[in-house]
């Protein structure tokens, strides 16, 4: 593992040399991607070299002579591991230039150096081997990305975003401490071995603890609050980070627990498929309500947060229910919708970073017709969101069919399997069918039509760095849905890490599931080009004029009668109001000769509307109630540790 650990150092030295060298800002910020970029490039060879080969390493190091820390990859690591680097590589790279007008070179050196912190935290993150290193690395996490949250931290929202996921964070690490706290009561040490001797009770109450923290962190409903003010806060390519990889953290932690505490009951698939359903589908339902498109993008992690419970929730069925194919696809469907999450959620944030950066608006109804300006932009976010919407031959087709697959298993089962599965089926279906409406909305009110405001007239698109970054990754996109045979055998090894019982997982019957895939993509793309040669071979020599749309009937049609984000929406939105309130402000058209009027419309999260208000504002008032403890006396101090020694004696 010592290549591992070199390539952490180099990502962290990256970071640190560039707040060193804070003051020549180009220098520093060269110097930061440079050592980030080698050291992502040179973990990610590592990793693939470790899932490939199927390696298991182990190493220690003793912590204050006290404590050990200890790091372990397997499959399952080797397989986070990959999608960590590679999607921060590409983050790193796209950086460059996306930071590049900045004002500030100490705030830039500063986000380069927590970038860093975060990178080699989330790396140790799924690699801990025990309850020490874990929970190190975890709260190094949360802090580094908290700093990321705050860059702009002049701006009152954002620093409202960063304490709502400071708090966040800490409640869900309470919850994880909480769970190690009852494994350590059993077992009397902070291994992660000894997990299945627990008591069955045990194991129920340290799951569902686990459960919480990690499914907070992961943003799954309803503690997903702080994630749709957190991600527009960061910059574009935090953004990237934090929903391509660092919310997977939370779903490495749920299959890790799973693994370790060895459930066989029913009770544990069914809870997880109902938390990915409701996650899922209001996911998506609350990002067809936004208008701004940071936001937007929040939320639909939500939803595909959502698709990975239920992928995972099969997986869980399948195991309680004896049936080796459901377990392995619902697995390996939730495994290889991670990488494919990371990568179209990367492109899209992406995406919206060059439209933010170079019209300076999120605001989706300010937007339009940027597809004429962008066109590299325009087509990798268009190919962005026909993977996130499920489609041929695109990558998050390839996930979510296995997780269909593995949901269709479960249909020849009896009672409550044969209804989760059921269950499963149409809740994929419908999270389907509502993101094709949301981001047939976002392509079209953003990149096509008319700019709406003067932020979207004549805008170009440079920096070969973010464009190189979205065009890698919507290769990427087209690549695996075309050919996902390589890539979901890396699942495959991911999950025999999970020691589901089996002796060897056939991969026959994949090879034949992915070679259809395969040849099917490939027949559609014949398709589509002989479409285009005879369409191009009857217009060789027509001329091509350029004219207004029709107008249907207005002589003079102007860019206000163009469809808005609220008016395409409204229908569906209106459909799902008990659990999405919609609130609308228009002053009413009256008298003769009416004065302007405006509309605005708000979609109310219903977990974020009751959490402020039952954890948020609690913990705060608290916290500010416990202020009188610090008072900057080093003898008070000294004096709080003494009593706490003196408890501590009591009691061991």
């Amino acid at each position: 593992m010592n290549q591992f650990f070199a390539a952490l150092v180099l990502i962290v030295a990256g970071g640190f040399l560039s707040l060193v060298c804070a003051r020549q800002q180009t220098f520093s910020k060269g110097i930061a991607v440079l050592l980030i970029s080698a050291g992502c490039l040179w973990g990610l060879v590592y990793a693939m070299t470790q899932l490939l080969g199927a390696h298991n390493h182990f190493t220690t190091f003793q912590y204050l002579n006290i404590f050990a820390l200890t790091c372990k990859i397997d499959g399952l690591s080797a397989f986070f591991l990959v999608v960590i680097f590679m999607v921060c590589l590409l983050a790193a790279i796209y950086s460059f230039h996306y930071m590049g007008h900045s004002l500030s070179p100490v705030k830039d050196a500063a986000n380069y150096f927590f970038f860093g912190l975060l990178i080699a935290s989330m790396a140790l993150v799924v690699t801990a081997a025990n309850m020490i290193t874990f929970m190190l690395s975890w709260e190094i996490m949360s802090l580094s990305s908290f700093f990321l949250v705050i860059y702009n931290y002049h701006l009152p929202e954002n620093r409202r975003a960063g304490y709502l996921y400071f708090v966040f964070s800490h409640v869900g690490a309470m919850f994880i401490f909480a769970g190690f706290g009852i494994i350590y009561k059993y077992t009397g040490n902070f291994g992660f071995g000894a997990m299945t001797a627990l008591p069955e009770t045990a194991k129920v109450w340290a799951f569902f603890l686990f459960f919480v923290g990690f499914g907070s962190k992961a943003g799954m409903f309803p503690f997903h609050v702080w994630l749709p003010h957190a991600h527009p806060a960061a910059p574009s390519h935090i953004s990237a980070v934090m929903s391509g990889v660092m919310i997977k953290t939370g779903i490495y932690g749920i299959l890790r627990i799973y693994m370790l505490l060895d459930l066989p009951a029913p009770v544990f698939g069914y809870f997880v498929v109902a938390a990915g359903v409701v996650s899922g589908i209001l996911g998506v339902v609350y990002a067809l309500g936004q208008t701004d498109i940071k936001r937007l993008l929040a939320y639909s992690s939500v939803e595909n947060i959502g698709i990975i419970l239920i992928g995972m929730g099969m997986g869980m069925v399948g195991v309680s229910s004896h049936n080796p194919l459901m377990a392995v696809l619902g697995f390996s469907g939730a495994v290889f919708h991670v990488l494919n999450h990371a990568m179209f959620k990367s492109l899209l944030f992406m995406g919206a970073g060059m439209v933010l950066h170079k019209t300076g608006t999120r605001s989706i109804d300010a937007l339009g017709g940027l597809l004429k300006s962008m066109k590299i932009t325009g087509m990798a976010f268009i190919i962005g969101s026909l993977a996130i919407c499920g489609l041929p031959p695109f990558n998050g087709f390839a996930g979510e069919f296995f997780i269909y697959m593995g949901s269709f298993k479960g249909i020849g089962l009896d009672q409550a399997p044969f209804a989760m599965s059921i269950v499963a089926i149409v809740s994929l279906a419908v999270i389907g069918g509502l993101a094709l409406a949301c981001f047939t909305r976002v392509v079209g009110i953003v990149f096509q039509g008319e700019p709406r405001t003067k932020a979207a007239q004549n805008v170009k698109e440079t920096g070969s760095t973010m464009l190189f970054s979205m065009g890698m990754l919507a290769a990427g996109c087209i690549i695996i849905g075309i050919f996902p045979r390589f890539f979901f055998t890396m699942c495959l090894t991911a999950v025999s890490a999970l020691n589901l019982g089996y002796a060897r997982i056939p991969v026959t019957p994949f090879e034949l599931m992915t070679g259809h895939i395969t040849f099917a993509a490939f027949v559609f793309l014949l398709v589509v080009l002989v479409v285009a040669g005879v369409r191009s071979f009857f217009y060789r020599n027509k001329p091509v004029f350029r004219s207004g749309t029709w107008g249907c009937g207005f002589t003079q049609p102007t860019v206000k009668m163009q469809y808005t984000g609220s008016s395409y929406a409204f229908d569906i939105i209106g459909f799902f109001r008990p659990a999405a309130p919609l609130t609308e402000y228009h002053p009413p058209v009256t008298g003769r000769f009416p004065q302007k009027t405006h509309y605005k419309s708000h979609v109310a999260d219903i977990a974020e509307r009751h959490m402020d208000s039952a954890v948020v504002r609690p913990v705060l008032y608290l916290f500010d109630k416990l202020r009188w403890i610090q008072h900057g006396d080093i003898h008070l101090y000294i004096g709080y540790i003494l009593l706490a020694i003196i408890l501590l004696l009591f009691f061991i």
